[in-house]
């Protein structure tokens, strides 16, 4: 049964490949053949590359972005405009533009708090305007009464995860980036088939790029058999098209409206080391109870919906409607998405508040550290006035070119005092940060240009609550677990500077 299995995947790999490479081959010969048939298209291609590069000047967005496609113009200033027009835009498809925000719309409302719900405004006022910036601009407010753990590894947190899933009553929503065959997933799938049957309304939406080399094609259809409504975001098809870049990286777990896990951790056996892959996995994540859960239900429902539309009146899964008793919890919680719909680069902008604003110190755990101009000089002025900014990346990676990349950032916040460290046991897939015992994040956002431009992300932002000062123990931890970086670990030579630097310019088109 495993090797059909495999074989299902392996198959499924092979063909969308395939099927890709013939059409890349076919857009090149066509395009030869195009220009050489006459110089004056050719004096056409060339004109047009360079107006595309004008358009790009003029246009707000992403800094580096703008540069990795205007040297990739001149490099090939013949194809170099038409490239851009087939492929430049980062924004999902019409249609899944059009669905999403239809739904975020409809559900908007049910964030929007009651007269009576108002919160009073916190007297630091620079923590305020954070707080109140991520509420105006994704829609999600912050809750207090909400009670916060920190799970410094994915094992400890599966234990309560499955534990939240037994008890669950009413619903579970479950949305991953990945899911894998194997212990984990087992697990939960054995418990969720239980639940399902008991009458419980479980969904489940997985991302279908992040599975295509672990579920075979139609996973979706198979859980469905077992009374578990499932969705595969986004359908991987083997056609050329940047629609396929737009991937659903969140990861949310909430029962019954008033229990919620997010955080770095998907579905597969590495994530609880039951697997080894790059050394000790090294992850994050945070358990929600309270009125606080409710932006990750409606997160999910607007996800949903947007493609099953089966919810017209959504009442039915807030925090009370199966928990009565009042919530009690520490400080305020502010989970928050961020996706490509719009220009407005959330994720990033809250780690910039975070940067901005500290006094005395920054600790960030990150996979990858592949950063614009805007962060790179966010990070060094907070070193330069002061800050202890600490960066922790993996000492095993799991994609050699990318940590080449990460590695060629290292020497200008090297330079401005910031202190970087590689995780010595294995990989740190942990997306976290903590600031002066106030601020924390913890959520499914890297610190690159997929996950700050391309994504659907999620996360929590944690002021002055319960879990962290467990994650600044966390961090303090690793880092003594870590080998802390210097200037002459980062030498490279004139022939690996120059390819570095050529890593950096195409970073933002992958």
């Amino acid at each position: 049964m495993k090797n059909q299995y495999r074989k299902l995947v392996i198959n499924r790999i092979v063909i969308t490949v395939l099927l890709i490479l013939v059409q890349v081959g076919w857009f090149i010969f066509a395009l030869e053949k195009l220009a050489g048939y006459s110089r004056w298209v050719g004096t056409a291609f060339t004109v047009l590359s360079v107006l595309i590069v004008l358009y790009i000047i003029g246009k707000d967005d992403n800094s580096a972005y703008k540069i990795g496609w205007i040297v990739l113009i001149m490099t090939l200033p013949l194809f170099g405009g038409l490239l851009y027009l087939f492929f430049g835009d980062k924004k999902p498809s019409r249609k899944l533009r059009r669905k999403l925000q239809k739904q975020h719309e409809l559900y908007r409302g049910s964030l929007i708090r009651e007269e009576g719900e108002q919160r009073e405004p916190e007297e630091n006022s620079r923590a305020e305007g954070t707080l109140q910036y991520v509420e105006h601009m994704s829609d999600f407010p912050a809750y207090g009464d909400t009670h916060v753990t920190y799970y410094p590894s994915g094992e400890e947190m599966f234990e309560d995860m499955l534990a939240g899933l037994k008890s669950a009553r009413h619903f579970i929503f479950l949305e991953y980036f990945i899911v894998a065959e194997g212990r984990m997933w087992h697990t939960v799938l054995e418990i969720l088939k239980e639940k399902a049957a008991q009458g419980v309304d479980v969904r489940m939406i997985y991302d279908d790029m992040g599975c295509v080399a672990l579920l075979p094609g139609g996973y979706d259809v198979q859980l469905e058999k077992y009374g578990i409504k499932c969705m595969a975001f986004n359908p991987v098809v083997p056609l050329l098209s940047l629609v396929m870049n737009n991937r659903d990286h969140r990861k949310i777990l909430v029962i019954d409206g008033h229990t919620a896990f997010t955080g770095g951790i998907n579905l597969a056996d590495e994530y609880i080391n039951e697997k080894v892959r790059f050394g000790y996995w090294k992850d994050t994540g945070v358990r929600l109870k309270g009125e606080g859960v409710w932006s990750f239900t409606e997160m999910f429902l607007e996800m949903w919906n947007a493609f099953r539309r089966e919810d017209e009146q959504i009442d039915r899964f807030r925090p009370h409607a199966h928990h009565p008793e009042p919530f009690a919890g520490k400080g305020l919680v502010q989970p928050y998405s961020d996706s490509p719909l719009d220009n407005e680069m959330v994720a990033e902008n809250v780690y910039l508040e975070i940067l901005h604003q500290a006094k005395k110190y920054v600790y960030i755990f990150t996979p990858y550290l592949i950063v614009d101009d805007v962060m790179r000089n966010a990070l060094r002025l907070a070193a330069k006035r002061g800050v202890d900014v600490r960066i922790v990346t993996p000492g095993i990676p799991d994609k050699p070119m990318i940590f080449r990349l990460t590695r060629s950032n290292y020497p200008p916040l090297l330079k401005a005092g910031i202190r970087i460290y590689e995780y010595t046991p294995g990989f740190i897939h942990a997306k976290s940060y903590i600031c002066d015992d106030e601020f924390g994040v913890v959520g499914s956002v890297n610190m690159d240009y997929r996950s700050l431009f391309l994504h659907f992300e999620c996360a929590t932002l944690l002021y002055r609550t319960e879990g962290l000062e467990e994650l600044k123990q966390d961090c303090v931890k690793t880092m003594e677990e870590s080998r802390e970086i210097t200037l002459a670990d980062c030498k490279s030579g004139l022939i690996g500077g120059l390819f570095d630097s050529v890593l950096r310019v195409f970073a933002p088109l992958c």
